[in-house]
């Protein structure tokens, strides 16, 4: 007795074409898919148009610190406070970024705290006390 191959569908080559397509494109999705959710995948870099004014003058500021401290204008204690200073300005700008967004409110906090350090650096560096050398 021979068996027959009911429900069987034969590939044809037009069938073999259109699945392929199909694989491609799945396959090209899933791709897009994986790279769009790489671009967003770290939360903790921010591409906010203000940060890199904050941190350009977060160096400069470092840069003033550090030439008042190689001129012998800055002691080591007035030196410890400034760089603490920026320390503090380092949490706020940490603690703002962490939503991936800096509001306006907070961009004027640390503008406004840059701007204390700054005047704190100038005092300190004018005040007639120098280290010896």
């Amino acid at each position: 007795m021979k068996l027959r191959n009911i429900g069987t569908v034969r590939s044809t080559p037009q069938r073999r074409s259109v699945v392929k397509r199909l694989n491609v494109v799945m396959i090209a999705c899933a791709w897009l898919g994986l790279m769009a959710a790489g671009v967003n995948a770290d939360p903790g870099t921010n591409a906010d148009p203000g940060t890199p004014r904050i941190e350009r003058r977060e160096w400069r500021q470092d840069q003033r610190i550090r030439q008042g401290w190689r001129s012998g204008e800055l002691s080591r204690g007035e030196r410890a406070r400034l760089r603490a200073g920026e320390r503090r300005i380092d949490r706020m700008e940490w603690r703002a970024g962490r939503d991936g967004h800096f509001s306006r409110i907070e961009r004027r906090r640390i503008d406004r705290a840059q701007d204390r350090e700054s005047r704190r650096i100038y005092r300190l560096k004018h005040n007639r006390r120098t280290r010896m050398i």
